[in-house]
């Protein structure tokens, strides 16, 4: 995809997700927290902020997982799942980082 269809369509997920949620457009990191929550399977509840970041750790591990730099080791006794890293990540630029995952984020929903 190009920056300019990425833009797009993430904008178009991003009314689509405040839309589903009665809430303003949503950001990465919200949108990453929902991923989380999402690849948990616990459904929603209250999350402490270290769970919190903990479940967009676990989303983009998830994301990251599709390029191949991360591998699901398994579940813990709480049933959070547990990521390796398989494959060193590029250092990409600000720009970069957004884009891929933004790019990530879209394949994501249109896959679920």
């Amino acid at each position: 995809m190009t920056p300019s269809e990425i833009n797009e369509k993430w904008a178009k997920l991003q009314a689509q997700i405040a839309k589903d949620f009665d809430s303003e457009k949503p950001d990465i990191k919200v949108i990453l927290f929902l991923i989380g929550v999402q690849e948990l399977g616990q459904g929603p509840r209250k999350f402490s902020k270290r769970q919190k970041e903990e479940l967009m750790h676990i989303a983009t591990c998830r994301l990251f997982s599709e390029m191949g730099f991360y591998e699901l080791v398994g579940l813990d006794q709480d049933g959070w799942p547990h990521w390796k890293l398989v494959k060193q990540i590029p250092n990409y630029t600000l720009l970069e980082q957004e884009m891929v995952m933004k790019s990530l984020i879209i394949d994501y929903f249109e896959q679920i």
